[in-house]
């Protein structure tokens, strides 16, 4: 008998309310639609409603994978009129999916949430999201790792399922950046959006299509300070001074952030295509986290991934942080992009700082599911297009980056990392 492995069986996503672009943000900002999409590629972004918070989404992304749950209760901060006003779409992948529910055979055993922007600093998220999805008393927990959260998280699930301590795991990326932005911040404000992506990993056999096959992590804590919010944590509660003006909101330092999201993705892209013994131009799809399109665009190159494996969405919904993967993945498949045994690469990169990668083959699709939540009054009477609406990303690699960062530091092909995971052991940093 083959070993046992995990797989990806279903993938959805979910975004709230109307879409707000470009010609929306505040005038104070000082920036039009061109300006934008020239240095970001992003043409829009979602927000989450007043009284919605990270949970919340992450429930609607999650029931589409999980029928049977029920309605959401009154019971999450943030309850109430209009909380779950949005769009979404959920995205089935494979037999199995078809039978998740949380009372079949096969049901969810665990639940992992990867956020940076969870409802409470105490407790973590997860639990409660397992509780409204009426999992009941299964294992959850949330893991911090930022924009590379959805990678870790795969990861995570593989070992839980792998090891024989599971069967099916819930893996939801979920983060609602728009409650930490500092509202002067036109250079995050512009770039961030809300958003919730969520995929069942279960157990099968080597071999199988949708097998995860291998990761690449790592992490440079020297860099801790580059991606931020430097409030509200214990470090700024441990002193007596009362916490700086605008503490209390997300902190990025664009410039440093591009040099070392390129180099760690590309040096750990690397690094796993050799581990499974690909070559680049055999990768069908090259899914990045969405940061931004001119950072997606040179990882991509210097991989030597052409544009037409790039999948892209962050110019309909911005960087939904550790959503954005399982988003782009989700929209893609819906329009049917992908096909069954296709050879995927993931990777990310985040505030810690963190990367991975994780290479994949794609399970057997059926057909889309579109949804849009109808357990409380919308917002607005006009329903927002959802994902599969919208124009296709499949090239959209605009050169643009971040608006604090439009001239990158560059680094020379030799000083970048070849191997992230030796990089993150022996302290050294590679920029």
């Amino acid at each position: 008998m083959k070993p046992r492995s995990a797989v990806l069986e279903a993938v959805a996503g979910w975004v709230p309310g109307e879409p707000v672009p470009n010609g929306a943000l505040p005038a104070e900002w000082e920036v039009d639609d061109a300006w934008i999409r020239t240095r970001t590629g992003i043409e829009g972004r979602h927000r989450a409603a007043p009284g919605m918070s990270t949970g919340d989404l992450a429930y609607e992304a999650a029931r589409l994978l999980v029928p049977e749950a029920p309605g959401l209760a009154a019971t999450g901060a943030g309850a109430g009129a209009g909380m779950l006003a949005g769009t979404g779409t959920g995205t089935r992948v494979g037999a199995a999916a078809a039978s998740a529910r949380a009372g079949g055979d096969r049901g969810v055993d665990a639940v992992v949430l990867a956020t940076a922007t969870p409802d409470h600093l105490c407790p973590g998220t997860a639990p409660s999201l397992a509780a409204r999805l009426g999992l009941g008393t299964v294992p959850a927990f949330d893991i911090g790792a930022v924009c590379s959260g959805f990678v870790y998280g795969l990861a995570v699930c593989h070992g839980l399922v792998v090891s024989g301590l599971y069967e099916r795991v819930l893996l939801v990326g979920a983060d609602v950046y728009s409650t930490w932005l500092d509202p002067r911040d036109r250079s995050s404000g512009v770039v961030f959006g809300d958003g919730a992506g969520a995929a069942l990993i279960g157990a099968g056999r080597a071999g199988d299509r949708g097998e995860l096959l291998a990761f690449d992590l790592g992490s440079d804590g020297t860099g801790y300070d580059l991606i931020t919010v430097p409030g509200g944590g214990a470090r700024s509660r441990s002193v007596a001074e009362p916490p700086a003006d605008g503490d209390e909101f997300f902190r990025m330092r664009g410039r440093a952030v591009y040099q070392h999201a390129v180099e760690r993705m590309t040096g750990s892209c690397r690094s796993l295509l050799r581990a499974v013994g690909w070559d680049a131009a055999d990768v069908d799809h090259f899914v990045p986290h969405q940061a931004n399109a001119r950072i997606l665009r040179a990882v991509a190159d210097r991989v030597g991934i052409g544009v037409q494996s790039c999948v892209t969405h962050l110019d309909r919904v911005g960087n939904t942080g550790a959503a954005s993967i399982p988003l782009a993945l989700a929209d893609a498949d819906a329009r049917g992009r992908f096909r069954a045994g296709d050879r995927m690469l993931l990777t990310a990169f985040g505030g810690g700082l963190t990367w991975g990668t994780v290479a994949l083959r794609w399970p057997v699709t059926t057909t889309p599911v579109t949804t849009t939540p109808a357990s409380t009054t919308p917002a607005s009477t006009t329903p927002a297009p959802t994902m599969t609406e919208a124009p296709a990303l499949a090239s959209t690699t605009t050169e643009a980056t971040t608006p604090e960062a439009t001239t990158p530091a560059t680094t020379s092909e030799a000083a970048r990392p070849e191997n992230s995971r030796a990089t993150a052991l022996d302290g050294r940093n590679g920029s």
